[in-house]
């Protein structure tokens, strides 16, 4: 296109003679049926299984401290005196509460933990306990760390491989079996009970531990598969109400045009009219933006306004095309309120025209200069319009002073 053309990227000021527009009010919620992001499925599909995660965690939390507390403490005080060492044993299981508070505390928070150390803490006191409970208490509640101690294991490596939990049940289960050992525990009925014990208290962790993780995988993929679907219904239906949409309109447009080329082929219009001429102009113009609208394009908007321009061009209207910065991506909606207003007048237009287009992350502003002259405002009386509708605000100001029409549409986030 032959029109000039000037550009300033980067700047986002408005022109000088564009009054002050009131700010529209904060944008509502998503309309049903937008299309979501590519971003979106994915996101989706994090939250629930963050929430099912943050779930499990509360009730691991719950389990390792609700067990410590009532069944491993009652157990200990109530068989004190059997106990080789009462005050180690009973140390310790206040060591272990307070790594489970801290822990428990910390995994609610998502906060990462220390995991190793922590385990090695753990394995210590494990120890500790089985040395300090005595032959007599071996297989009884009152040594609590049979129990208990697989749930605190399960807190220290939460969101780590099932492996590692496996690692530290074994090496609890081979602490066990020094000390049955070490008390002289050996026979069968003895190394049954130890079978058994092993069994018992290390698969419920196992299964916990791993099970969570499962279902958190599993509530994210089900999550992600739903938006996906939800994502494609959208797409979907925003396709089927923008072929709808297009197709209405290209049946008034196409009409419009029909007319004045019916009217012309039986002689009922004078080329020569200006009035036909201008009806001519303008279904040209609605036709022309209608299929720039579609083209793909990293600026659809200056692409439609620059079609109209090189339309108004060809028809013989000197044209100054002015661009400052970038705009944002707009629907299609916001960028028919902001271009339809300008391309008609642009249309009636005589003598010459300026278009100018100042855009900004958060603002766009298009406005037309042009001569005044006698005859229709085809453009409705001056003053200012406003639509909340489709996509956005978007505001018209425009006037008439008998030397010039101004006209501007502005959209702002």
């Amino acid at each position: 296109m032959s029109a000039e053309l000037h550009t300033a990227a980067g700047r986002g000021h408005a022109p000088a003679t564009a009054p002050a527009v009131p700010p529209p009010p904060a944008p509502g919620p998503s309309r049903a049926g937008e299309v979501p992001p590519p971003t979106a499925v994915g996101q989706v599909a994090a939250a629930v299984g963050q929430a099912s995660d943050r779930g499990a965690r509360v009730a691991a939390t719950a389990i390792a401290l609700a067990w410590h507390s009532a069944i491993g403490l009652p157990a200990v005080l109530a068989n004190r005196s059997e106990l080789s060492n009462s005050g180690v044993v009973l140390a310790a299981w206040a060591l272990v509460a307070v790594i489970g508070i801290l822990a428990g505390a910390r995994l609610l928070r998502n906060a990462p933990l220390p995991a190793w150390p922590l385990a090695g803490l753990l394995l210590a006191v494990d120890a500790m306990v089985f040395a300090a409970a005595g032959e007599r208490q071996l297989f009884t509640t009152a040594n609590w760390v049979w129990g208990t101690l697989g749930w605190f294991f399960v807190l220290a490596l939460w969101g780590r491989r099932v492996v590692g939990l496996i690692a530290l049940l074994a090496a609890h289960s081979l602490i066990a079996l020094a000390a049955v050992v070490g008390y002289g525990a050996t026979a069968p009925a003895d190394l049954a009970r130890f079978v058994m014990y092993v069994y018992g208290t290390s698969s419920l962790p196992i299964a916990a531990f791993a099970g969570s993780a499962v279902i958190a995988a599993l509530a994210g993929e089900r999550a992600a598969i739903a938006a996906a679907t939800h994502a494609m219904a959208a797409e979907r239906d925003a396709a089927e109400r923008a072929r709808r949409d297009r197709r209405e309109r290209l049946a008034l447009v196409g009409g419009a045009a029909g007319a004045v080329l019916a009217e012309l082929a039986d002689g009922r219009a004078d080329p020569a009219d200006p009035l036909v001429q201008r009806r001519a102009a303008l279904a040209a113009a609605r036709l022309r933006r209608l299929i720039a609208e579609s083209d793909d394009v990293p600026d659809p908007l200056l692409h439609e306004l620059r079609a109209a321009a090189d339309l108004a061009e060809r028809n013989g209207l000197p044209i100054d095309l002015v661009i400052i910065g970038t705009p944002p991506p707009l629907p299609v909606q916001v960028r028919r309120r902001l271009a339809d207003p300008l391309t008609t007048t642009l249309a009636d237009a005589r003598e010459w025209a300026r278009l100018t287009v100042v855009s900004g992350p958060d603002e766009v502003v298009v406005s037309l200069v042009t001569p005044d002259r006698d005859g229709p405002d085809t453009t409705g009386p001056p003053g200012d319009w406003a639509d909340d509708s489709h996509g956005g605000r978007v505001d018209r100001l425009y006037e008439r002073d008998g030397e010039i029409r101004w006209m501007q549409t502005r959209w702002r986030r």
